[in-house]
Parts: structure tokens; C-alpha cells; sequence
């Protein structure tokens, strides 16, 4: 009988999502909701980052954690910052390490970001101010971006090599 060597085609199972942690502030409140701060039009900060790691030593079983900071800020005032982390549990097999890396940092981020969207809704909204809906991030273009930009030495400053 012939050995079949031919390679079995990577999969891609999503196993779990969580809400790893979630954080809520308005430094300026109740001051924020009277009538001299109507909250005309703050300032909307997003920033977004990406935390992956093996579950365990012997699978290919990884945690992946969309962290989302958003602040709203007025010329004079900080109104809130919501802090979400939205996790997921992932099963990739049969991945080069190339294909891993872009799987961790752009396809698991995709399928958790509705779920991060939606939490960071709900704690907005819970907190006295009118729902923020993030606009949809393309995870695949954020990747390619960080790939293309020179990487920090230990030091911090630009790897030039």
C-alpha cells in the first residue's frame, strides 16, 4: 500500500469567546451631564491591540484578546474611557509559522471584533452617554501595515536592518 503524504489542509475552529476584562470610567461625572456640558461633539479616541498566546505546550490551541481603549474627551474634559477585552479560544492546525502569525493577528481579531464592538456599546450606553458604535478595522491591512514598519530594537528606537 502506498503512504498518503500528501498534507492536510489547515483548519481554523473558534472554540469560545469571553469577555476577559471590561472598565469603565468618567473622571468628570456628574458634571458632565449638566446643563453647562451638553457634550457637543468629544473627541473620540480608539486605539486597538492585539494579545495572542498558546493555551497549551502540546496543542494548537491559542487564546486571542482584542483590547479596545476608547476615550471621549472635550477641549476642557475627559467624559469616559471604556475599556474592553473581548477573547476568544482558537483551534489552528496545520498553519506554517507565516500563515499562524497572520491567522493571530488578523483572522481571530476579525471574528472577535462584533463581539467587542457590541461591549464596548453596552458599556458606553450604561454609563449614561449616547451608544458608540466603532467603525469596522480591517485586521488584514493593520497586519500588512505593522509587517512593512520597521520593528523597535530593545532600546525602542527603529530597526534600521
Amino acid at each position: 500500500m502506498a503512504e498518503n503524504n500528501t498534507p492536510t489542509a489547515p483548519t481554523f475552529q473558534f472554540n469560545q469567546v469571553y469577555l476577559k476584562d471590561a472598565s469603565f470610567e468618567s473622571p468628570c461625572s456628574p458634571e458632565v451631564f449638566g446643563p453647562k456640558n451638553p457634550n457637543r461633539n468629544p473627541a473620540i479616541d480608539v486605539q486597538l491591540r492585539i494579545q495572542h498566546q498558546r493555551v497549551t505546550d502540546t496543542d494548537d490551541v491559542y487564546e486571542v484578546v482584542l483590547v479596545s481603549t476608547c476615550t471621549a474627551k472635550t477641549d476642557e474634559d475627559t467624559l469616559f474611557i471604556a475599556e474592553v477585552q473581548q477573547a476568544g479560544i482558537f483551534t489552528l492546525t496545520g498553519y506554517e509559522p507565516a500563515q499562524l502569525e497572520k491567522m493571530l493577528e488578523a483572522a481571530c481579531p476579525n471574528v472577535l471584533f462584533p463581539f467587542m464592538r457590541e461591549a464596548i456599546s453596552q458599556l458606553v450606553a450604561r454609563g449614561g452617554f449616547p451608544q458608540l458604535l466603532l467603525t469596522p478595522v480591517n485586521f488584514e491591512i493593520m497586519y500588512q501595515q505593522k509587517k512593512s514598519s520597521p520593528q523597535p530594537d530593545a532600546e525602542g528606537a527603529p530597526n534600521s536592518a
